[in-house]
């Protein structure tokens, strides 16, 4: 993982190369790593742009000549799928004036070259400067001949990721042993089955520690817990950046859904990888739900200390899409989401109150000691 130091996480003490006290390292963090903008902005900087950060699907920019714009942290960058097919990514900034190349968060165009709507300079797929209209005498020494900035973008099983320093680890050191897990599902042949919005006010932490254990699923679950004992499945050892576990189907549940059926299995599971759903969460902002017939993703999107967008979505087979099989899963979902979002929102309110003090974990939060844990180590080291 990245360790060059950086400066301390404001506010928090986490200066680079400290060791947290043992009591402090198995207990949530202090307040203000859950409601400062200060310790939010170093967060954006220090973790998100110099880890690899989820934007999106493969298949959103699957045809040459495909771009779209995307937010990744502070920055915006343009992905571009060449005419070689390889996917690219440059900082979405004309080197004229600066103006934004595609508006970030829009829809997919595709072109045959990047073509700024202000001035009307065009690059190649690559990014090699192509025309710059009003500027014959443009020595040939100018800078800006290099073409556009590149960012550096990663594909993995279908999933854009995007490393704004340019300076984290390969992405298949830093998934490391969450690939052995992730493959038999085969995510990339997947196709997107539908997607929900939500906005929560809550910090990105308190959402992915809520996912990271289901303690509190017999307490505000109770449709969860007919289909999956909360007490059930393992928790792994990562080697990555990631934490995560599995939970057991109950004998009468085909998967996750209001009425525990569901559609065609995923192929190449194993019977055991059927009976089980699996769940992990790569940092900083995708969780991942794999299931015996489809994927669910969750890439969250911190808007303020105390609100998060939230983006879900259900992959599965053209099959399972088509025939609407998982309609009853993503209806459960839905409704699950909402009762973790309520409880997370009850958790930042309470965080936020003068009696907050961080409080212990226990055996069954296990993977949200080791997020936590993952956090600290980054506060500390002023990258993941």
């Amino acid at each position: 993982m990245v360790t060059t130091a950086s400066a301390p996480v404001p506010l928090l003490g986490f200066g680079a190369g400290e060791t947290a006290p043992a009591a402090a390292a198995a207990r949530t963090l202090p307040a203000e790593a859950y409601t400062s903008p200060t310790v939010l902005a170093w967060e954006v900087a220090e973790l998100f742009a110099r880890g690899w950060l989820c934007v999106g699907r493969s298949s959103e920019i699957a045809a040459p000549g495909d771009q779209r714009a995307v937010r990744a942290g502070d920055d915006a960058v343009l992905l571009v799928r060449g005419e070689d097919a390889v996917l690219r990514g440059f900082f979405n900034v004309c080197r004229h004036r600066g103006h934004e190349l595609l508006p970030c968060g829009g829809a997919t165009v595709h072109r045959r070259a990047i073509s700024c709507p202000y001035h009307a300079w065009a690059y190649g797929l690559d990014g090699g400067l192509l025309r710059t209209p009003n500027f014959g005498d443009l020595p040939l020494d100018d800078p800006v001949r290099s073409g556009l900035n590149p960012a550096r973008v990663a594909e993995w099983h279908g999933w854009v990721f995007v490393n704004v320093d340019g300076n984290a680890p390969a992405l298949a050191t830093y998934v490391a042993d969450l690939e052995g897990l992730v493959r038999p599902y085969e995510p990339a042949q997947l196709v997107m089955v539908s997607s929900h919005e939500y906005t929560v006010e809550a910090n990105w932490k308190v959402l992915n520690e809520n996912y990271n254990e289901c303690l509190h699923c017999r307490i505000i679950h109770p449709e969860l817990v007919r289909l999956s004992a909360a007490d059930s499945g393992i928790n792994y050892e990562p080697q990555g950046m990631w934490v995560g576990g599995t939970m057991d189907l109950r004998k009468h549940a085909e998967t996750m859904s209001r009425n525990g059926r569901g559609g065609r299995a995923l192929p190449g599971l194993s019977e055991a990888r059927r009976r089980e759903v699996l769940y992990v969460g790569l940092f900083p902002n995708l969780l991942i739900s794999l299931h015996p017939d489809y994927v669910m993703t969750h890439r969250l999107f911190p808007l303020s200390p105390s609100r998060t967008h939230i983006e879900c979505a259900w992959l599965s087979l053209p099959e399972n899409r088509d025939d609407g099989s998982l309609d009853e899963a993503i209806a459960f979902w839905d409704l699950t989401n909402k009762q973790d979002w309520t409880a997370c929102e009850s958790v930042q309110r309470g965080i936020g109150s003068r009696g907050y003090r961080p409080g212990p974990f226990s055996e069954q939060e296990i993977t949200v000691s080791q997020f936590v844990a993952l956090v600290r180590a980054s506060y500390r080291a002023g990258a993941p």
